[in-house]
C-alpha cells in the first residue's frame, strides 16, 4: 500500500470517527431532552413552551443524525 492511499485511508477513518461521535452526540442529548420531557409531562403545572422546545430540539438532531448517517453510507 503506498504513503498516498495510506494517509486517505487515515483521513477516511477520522471522518468516520469524527461522524460517529457527532451522531452519539446528537443522540445522547436527545435522550437528556427526553427525560427533561418526560418530567415536565409528570407535574401538574406543563409548560407547553418548554414542550414544544424540546420536540423541536428532538427532531432536528433527528434530522442532523438521519444526514449524518447518509454521509457513511457513501
Amino acid at each position: 500500500m503506498s504513503e498516498r492511499s495510506k494517509d486517505e485511508l487515515i483521513e477516511a477513518q477520522k471522518q468516520v470517527i469524527g461522524v460517529l461521535f457527532e451522531v452519539i452526540k446528537r443522540l445522547q442529548a436527545n435522550n437528556d431532552l427526553d427525560e427533561e420531557y418526560f418530567k415536565i409531562i409528570s407535574e401538574d403545572t406543563k409548560n407547553e413552551t418548554r414542550l414544544k422546545e424540546i420536540m423541536s430540539e428532538r427532531t432536528e438532531n433527528a434530522k442532523i443524525v438521519g444526514r449524518l448517517l447518509e454521509q457513511l453510507e457513501i
